[in-house]
């Protein structure tokens, strides 16, 4: 996935401005005079008065934002209808500070608009507003209409309908199902007071002061405390998104497995970082689930400890190396090799051409030493200058570290950043044709993105071959609360594209030496059951050894509440059915909310 940081404008906005470039044009109906917010938002997610003026809209004031692109109030009609696919709540759009308050019974004059976060090409669902209100305020101090519970028994268990196929897949125009799906439950709450109680903690607080809770605690429940995403036909329909409209600072900062005690109310929101979120105006208690961060076993004298790590552009100016050396030394126990993904070079995002990483390598190397780890060794490659993705300007790439006091590295010239390595045969063993070398690298699969790192290490003797990756990430793909039902999913084409040349390569090793030993691993950006780990695995060449471990602790990293695999370690044949290997998911960041990386680092143990 990109990163948290990159794919978000400021803490606490919720993309709710209006622009021509993101509102939805529909058919309505002729000027209405009055009608009742149950009547603007009716019984799909898009409104008939959509690009029409209403009058007279009568709502109590149940939450008002007065921060970010989206400032605006929350009216709620105390006079309900009797259908549960209507809500009763509606979003009015001010841009600027609101002059109202929690309470105030007001008629809003404007225009129904359907805004799409993040815009249309998202693939996001619309946010029903009224814009350029004008606002009469009739009475004060009115009593909120009570917030609707959220909890395990209102939220169905089926997530989403199927999308219309007439309308490109599109699930905007059919009648919502509140009983039977979840989104359309969300969505017949938009914009209504609501509220949950005593909800587990399932993603941590981050940086823009948010948290994801379930109200489903049985529901596909992990070991430490999270939510397992374990299939593309379990969404997990009780996660639920909490922001606040209170002050930042009084907001929970919490981990994975605590509890939000009590009552957790305010409007239901939509928006572009997750979908349906309770904005809350009351938070709940935070009781801590006293979660600790894991610690994975030493590696015995002949194992061969085999690790993945992505340090999330790690440049020389970051402030994390003593904590990922310690991390490295302490929780891993210093592996024999550690492949590690998104390393910047020496300068980091300033774009100047520079592409060499030794000082960023070399500083976490003596980080490590003074962590009371060894001193291990590097090899890699710098790519072309802006031509590997990720931050622009910092050329991430991956870079091998070995302890040489337990491995040994296999030094062959040839390789740099745009000659494809090769597999030889030299006396009846697979030999790569430069160590280290890239698969590949002017293949169109890696365009704007890293090129795979293929080298030799000798462990007791005996040659074991190591691939470290960083697949073309998921930024693009729309998301599970999207408009279209199932989301698109672009970025897997070329995804795949690249876990077939990686396939193709180790069964090229595997043709010239059938019981050769190769890991290939580390950030996948895809999941264990995905096709991009089936186009990997492909004929048995190789296999995701994190399929090993009970299915509750098969998880890396957790986004919007679901736990999910995307660095993985696969094996070849050899390893799998050798004499034993041992996996170990070592869980030091993605479940906190002070993680030095989104990412949890992967262990292999086996004996050569």
């Amino acid at each position: 996935m990109p990163s948290k940081s990159s794919a978000r404008l400021a803490a606490l906005t919720v993309a709710a401005v209006c622009s021509a470039a993101s509102t939805v044009a529909l058919t309505a109906p002729a000027h209405a005079d009055t009608v009742r917010i149950h009547d603007i938002q009716g019984s799909t997610r898009t409104s008939a008065y959509a690009g029409q003026k209403v009058t007279d809209v009568p709502g109590i004031v149940t939450g008002v934002r007065t921060y970010g692109s989206s400032r605006g109030f929350w009216i709620q009609d105390p006079n309900p209808d009797d259908d549960p696919a209507t809500s009763e709540g509606v979003f009015v759009f001010t841009s600027s500070t609101p002059k109202v308050a929690v309470g105030d019974s007001v008629t809003v004059t404007g225009t129904v608009s359907e805004y799409v976060p993040g815009g249309t090409s998202s693939g996001n669902q619309s946010l029903t507003e009224i814009t350029k209100p004008v606002i009469t305020t009739v009475s004060t101090g009115n009593t909120v209409p009570a917030a609707t519970l959220i909890d395990a028994r209102s939220v169905p268990s089926r997530y989403t309908p199927a999308g219309d196929t007439a309308a490109n897949g599109s699930i905007n125009g059919l009648t919502l199902q509140p009983k039977k799906y979840a989104l359309d439950y969300y969505e017949s709450l938009e914009g209504m007071n609501v509220r949950v109680a005593n909800t587990r903690v399932v993603t941590g607080t981050d940086p823009y002061t948010e948290l994801w809770v379930t109200v489903k605690p049985h529901e596909n429940p992990t070991r430490r405390g999270g939510t397992l995403y374990g299939s593309y036909d379990d969404q997990n329909t009780g996660r639920l998104q909490i922001q606040s409209l209170g002050a930042t600072a009084d907001f929970p900062v919490a981990n994975v497995g605590d509890t939000l005690t009590g009552t957790t109310a305010g409007p239901m929101d939509y928006n572009q970082y997750g979908g349906y979120t309770l904005v809350a105006n009351e938070i709940g208690a935070l009781k801590s689930g006293g979660l600790q961060r894991e610690t994975t076993r030493k590696q015995s004298r002949g194992e061969l400890a085999v690790a993945t790590y992505n340090v999330e552009n790690l440049d020389p100016a970051d402030d994390t190396f003593a904590q990922h050396a310690s991390a490295i030394v302490n929780n891993l126990k210093s592996p024999d090799i550690v492949s590690l993904e998104e390393i910047q070079d020496n300068n980091g995002a300033k774009d100047d051409g520079t592409v060499a990483a030794d000082v960023t390598v070399t500083k976490l190397i003596d980080a490590i030493v003074a962590a009371g780890g060894p001193r291990y060794d590097w090899r890699g490659i710098d790519p072309v200058n802006d031509q590997d993705g990720g931050e622009p300007g910092g050329n991430i790439r991956q870079v091998f570290l070995f302890n040489p006091e337990r491995v040994s590295f296999t030094d062959r010239a040839g390789g740099d950043s745009t000659t494809a390595v090769g597999v030889t045969k030299v006396h009846g063993k697979a030999r790569l044709t430069a160590s280290p070398g890239r698969i590949a690298p002017a293949d169109s699969a890696w365009d704007n993105s890293r090129k795979p790192l293929a080298a030799e290490f000798v462990f007791h003797g005996r040659t074991v071959f190591v691939i470290g990756n960083h697949l073309n990430s998921k930024g693009g793909d729309q998301g599970l609360t999207a408009a279209y039902q199932p989301p698109a999913r672009s970025s897997e084409t070329q995804r795949h594209a690249q876990a077939t040349l990686v396939n193709a390569f180790v069964k090229d090793i595997l043709h010239v030496q059938k019981n050769a030993e190769v890991v290939t691993l580390g950030d996948m950006n895809d999941f264990e059951f995905s096709g991009t780990t089936k186009i990997l695995e492909d004929d048995g060449a190789l296999w995701s050894a994190i399929k090993s471990l009970p299915r509750s602790e098969r998880y890396t990293y957790d986004y919007q509440g679901n736990q999910q695999v995307l660095d993985q370690i696969l094996i070849s044949p050899s390893i799998r059915r050798g004499r034993g290997f041992d996996y170990d998911s070592v869980h030091i960041n993605s479940e906190f909310h002070d993680q030095i990386s989104d990412h949890d680092p992967q262990v292999l143990r086996f004996r050569p």
